[in-house]
């Protein structure tokens, strides 16, 4: 009685006052009240109800990753849950576009024998084909699981196989466009970096020729006879007096060397005067 009025509460909760998470805290307090006391019969379908309820809750505050594991807390294995849940479940993450979630969840759901005789295991491997498997492309898996199907005659089992045959057709035609589509951005990008490689290998050839021209250039001036220059002029002004009559042969020398790399450095045309 408690746990029913749990869930007539979630259920207003979530219908009536859209108060999502209030819906929560009831159908577990509902789950929760439903002890080991309580025969399975006549807790099973309050329980599913409230499951039921809660997911729809989680799913409206945008909770949609908790709700697997929100569920097996009360249900524990995979193979305890009630289809209702298991029909919910994989509608949303279907819905999410999360399909891989519930692979191992509802292949464990299907194989376990005691599920095999339910009337809504034929609509759960319908439902596990069409939104878990065919969109995370397991064909072989899907083939072997409606072969090995006991529940399907042979006119369900072709059309099933027919359609799985679509889908591998179908994702096969979109992996093909996609690698058409890398091919062409690898090609783009490559033209890209072909040019860029290009203009770069102009702006390199142009700076070496500069660069060499320059050093052509340099080569002219009289390196030896600038730096002897510049050494005598050293000695004369730092160790040599100008006015000693001893220096002056140093001091004829160091003038005679500058005329020389002048004239060497200045063409005739632009040669500015030299005034001694």
């Amino acid at each position: 009685a408690q746990a029913a009025s749990l869930l007539e509460e979630a259920t207003d909760l979530l219908v009536l006052h859209r108060d999502f998470a209030a819906a929560v805290e009831r159908c577990e307090a509902g789950c929760d009240s439903l002890g080991p006391g309580t025969s399975p019969e006549s807790s099973a379908e309050v329980k599913c109800s409230l499951c039921v309820v809660g997911i729809q809750a989680l799913a409206e505050m945008n909770r949609w990753r908790e709700v697997l594991s929100w569920v097996l807390q009360y249900y524990h294995v995979p193979e305890q849950l009630p289809p209702k849940v298991l029909e919910l479940c994989i509608l949303l993450y279907s819905k999410v576009r999360d399909p891989q979630v519930m692979l191992e969840v509802g292949s464990s759901w299907l194989t376990d024998q005691t599920n095999k005789s339910l009337p809504e295991y034929g609509s759960l491997l319908e439902l596990y084909l069409l939104h878990v498997l065919l969109p995370l492309g397991q064909f072989e898996g899907a083939e072997e699981l409606v072969r090995g199907c006991g529940v399907f005659d042979s006119q369900q089992q072709l059309a099933f196989l027919g359609t799985i045959c679509e889908s591998r057709c179908q994702w096969a035609q979109q992996e093909e466009m996609q690698l058409a589509a890398e091919e062409q951005q690898d090609s783009a990008a490559e033209t890209v970096l072909g040019a860029l490689s290009q203009k770069l290998l102009t702006v390199l050839t142009l700076l070496r020729r500069a660069l060499r021209s320059m050093s052509s250039h340099f080569y002219l001036f009289p390196y030896k006879k600038m730096l002897l220059a510049t050494f005598l002029l050293y000695l004369v002004v730092v160790r040599l007096d100008p006015a000693s009559p001893t220096s002056l042969p140093f001091i004829y020398k160091l003038v005679q060397l500058f005329r020389q790399a002048w004239a060497t450095v200045f063409s005739p045309i632009h040669r500015p005067p030299i005034q001694d």
